[in-house]
């Protein structure tokens, strides 16, 4: 017997850390300090988005197993914040038999939404999330913030990097891997221990390579305006020739592939491309939409009069 009903993997109600308490950048702290949130109108500092990517990593790893880790990418828009002590759970539609896209989405215990999201396996992973939401945008009528700023404006240089254990990573993340490992809502010794994982090194779980991929971001030099304050609003981490390892150096190249705005924010979506250090190699991708508060930044009514 058959039903042509839609199944899905559900996982716990976890309580996910705030790390970014402290985060500094431009010599101003960050949204998710909590005096910062209430001076811009939210309750309390939100947890940073990537870190409910890992609320998903076993219900992806169920329904595809290594693959995941090596040829994943988890595409999400954000919907609603979450402060630290509130409850969220992941869900992820179980696909069909040699399916490679789901749907995914997260909710709070009340059953607000948090994220909706595509997951696929490549290497062909057809349309994400991003791809469609890319693909509606308008372009903005007159970016103040954000008013230097082109498509196709690549970074300053080529960024090398790496993720040690004990590494801090710096005034954007000031903790180290190990750190949030304590932490973590699922962890696996895959995040660890070397001799346990298929690679026989230790892999960047998916929320850090984030931290990985923005750890370096200054040195892109992009031309925003500051001091603003922005927030991640749509995110898609994309693994060509994964896992990244623990301990291994990469090179980032960076560029803007589009710029669009709301009522409240201008952003600019930004391409970070991971090479293995010689930068030959494709590693992985990360599309991150920067949403700058337009009210964060003070000269914003004048300019935008005088222009």
């Amino acid at each position: 017997m058959s039903f042509d009903t839609s199944l899905f993997l559900c996982g716990p109600l976890r309580e996910p850390k705030q790390m970014l308490a402290d985060q500094e950048y431009s010599g101003h702290t960050s949204i998710h300090d909590d005096s910062m949130a209430e001076k811009l109108g939210f309750r309390a500092g939100p947890i940073e988005g990537p870190t409910h990517f890992s609320q998903f990593a076993p219900l992806l790893a169920e329904i595809w197993g290594q693959g995941w880790f090596e040829r994943g990418c988890f595409s999400a828009h954000f919907q609603n914040m979450v402060v630290e002590g509130e409850q969220v759970r992941a869900f992820v539609e179980r696909p069909a038999p040699g399916q490679t896209r789901v749907r995914a989405w997260a909710e709070k215990a009340d059953g607000t939404p948090v994220l909706e999201a595509s997951a696929s396996l490549g290497p062909d992973h057809g349309e994400t999330l991003l791809d469609q939401r890319m693909a509606k945008l308008r372009a903005p009528e007159k970016l103040i913030i954000l008013s230097d700023l082109q498509v196709g404006m690549t970074g300053a240089k080529d960024e090398h990097v790496r993720m040690d254990l004990d590494q801090h990573m710096g005034n954007l993340y000031p903790f180290s891997l190990k750190q949030k490992l304590e932490g973590i809502t699922e962890n696996t010794p895959w995040y660890s221990d070397p001799a346990s994982t298929p690679w026989g090194r230790a892999i960047i779980p998916m929320e850090m390579v984030s931290v990985l991929a923005e750890y370096t971001s200054k040195d892109a030099e992009f031309p925003v305006k500051q001091p603003v304050i922005g927030l991640f609003a749509d995110q898609e981490i994309r693994m060509i020739d994964g896992p990244l390892f623990v301990g291994e150096d990469y090179l980032i190249r960076r560029e803007i592939v589009a710029l669009s705005e709301s009522k409240r924010t201008e952003s600019y979506w930004v391409l970070s491309s991971i090479y293995d250090a010689s930068g030959k190699t494709l590693k992985a991708q990360m599309l991150l939409n920067h949403a700058t508060l337009k009210h964060s930044y003070a000269n914003y009514e004048a300019e935008a009069s005088a222009s």
